[in-house]
């Protein structure tokens, strides 16, 4: 939002000339409009910025994510070859051009690359899958320390089991540490939460999901709150009807569960936590609102996204700006565009701040939740498409 600058006004005591009767006059009217560059010089414009990051191969990409602190981006991506192999790509591309700079990783058998986050202090995480078989996938990890080195420095060793995969890597700033969700397809076990600092390839306690609320059908949504040292989740109470959502709380120091039901109707599509001042915020899957939680209390309250009057437009994917204090909801279909998509922008109270339209994530055979990675020093962000899978698109809030 832009604010205009405040300006004083200055009496004359004595007489002066017209000219400068006009020249004071001029220089007030211009002194009373606003001085956006100069309040808040970061903040020229709010939308897309015309910036898109293409894989170099122009393949499918499968995951991406920006270093907040630095300039430059992490993605993977996939193409089949002509004959049935898999080209598979690991890149760095640059923040402010989207040009790719580097190829850390390439390869043209039959594995995966996929881009997991660049968490702590500009640490790259990538996958790497490699099949031995039906059914039989050996997955290894790999570090960029620093992102900006543009090379693979070593491994990253989680403990996990030859049929547990992880599905989620949550951050939060301020702590080199992230939360983990693995799942497990051993069909022995439940799925896994644990801690690490990736770039110190040290581990946390491993934690099950046991809570029949939160490990049955689709897999909860993560957020990890470092203050506390929990874990956050969004699922669902096991009804034949369309209910309120759960949220859980894992203690990733001992391992005690704690949950409540929350407010809005379904599945929780997305979350994030303002960890400094306890502020949990949502979106569900059958009412397009926003949930808006105080941690320590528990209670909490919704609001509509604008415009938006039907499931459609609901809410999905949420990213917290631990800066500028502002929550960002990823929305597939707009309520506030012609067309497309959008991101709309709250506060830490609810309120509602603005929308950033122009934008298409729109994917109807996605392979992985929508993704917006910011840079908040900047208010930059990134999000995928168009076309989503294809390409990024960055913009600015």
């Amino acid at each position: 939002m832009v604010e205009s600058m405040t300006t004083s006004r200055h009496g004359f005591r004595e007489r002066v000339n017209p000219s400068t009767l006009l020249n004071a006059a001029i220089f007030l009217v211009l002194a009373a409009l606003p001085c956006r560059a100069e309040a808040d010089p970061l903040h020229l414009i709010t939308g897309p910025t015309g910036v898109t990051v293409k894989p170099a191969f122009g393949g499918t990409i499968l995951g991406f994510d920006i270093d907040s602190v630095g300039t430059q981006g992490l993605l993977s991506e996939f193409k089949s070859n002509p004959d049935g192999t898999i080209l598979a790509a690991t890149e760095i591309f640059d923040q402010a051009t989207g040009q790719i700079v580097t190829i850390t990783a390439q390869s043209n058998r039959h594995d995966d690359f996929i881009t997991l986050g660049v968490v702590g202090e500009s640490v790259g995480l990538v996958e790497r899958e490699h099949p031995l078989g039906l059914f039989h996938v050996e997955r290894t990890y790999s570090v960029i320390d620093p992102l900006a080195g543009g090379a693979v420095t070593g491994p990253w060793t989680p403990p996990l089991g030859r049929k547990q995969n992880i599905d989620q890597v949550r951050t939060d700033a301020g702590t080199p540490e992230v939360a983990v969700l693995a799942l497990d397809f051993s069909g022995h076990g439940s799925n896994t939460i644990f801690t690490s600092d990736v770039g110190a390839n040290t581990f946390g306690p491993a934690f099950e999901i046991t809570d029949r609320d939160f490990n049955f059908e689709n897999t909860p949504v993560m957020t990890f709150d470092g203050k506390t040292n929990q874990a956050i989740l969004g699922h669902n109470a096991r009804s034949p009807f369309i209910v309120p959502p759960m949220i859980g709380f894992l203690d990733l120091t001992n391992g005690t569960f704690t949950k409540f039901a929350g407010k809005g109707l379904g599945v929780i599509n997305g979350m994030a936590v303002d960890s400094d001042d306890g502020i949990l915020c949502t979106t569900v899957s059958f009412v397009p609102t926003v949930q808006f939680y105080d941690l320590a209390t528990k209670r909490g309250f919704s609001v509509h996204l604008p415009g938006a009057d039907d499931s459609l437009s609901r809410g999905q994917t949420v990213v917290f700006d631990p800066i500028n204090k502002l929550f960002l909801v990823a929305q597939e279909f707009t309520s506030t565009g012609s067309s497309g998509s959008s991101i709309q922008i709250f506060d830490t109270t609810g309120t509602f701040i603005e929308s950033i339209d122009g934008l298409n994530f729109i994917n109807p055979s996605r392979l992985t939740p929508i993704r917006i990675a910011i840079q908040p020093s900047l208010r930059l962000g990134f999000v995928d498409g168009p076309p989503a899978g294809e390409t990024i698109q960055s913009f600015n809030y």
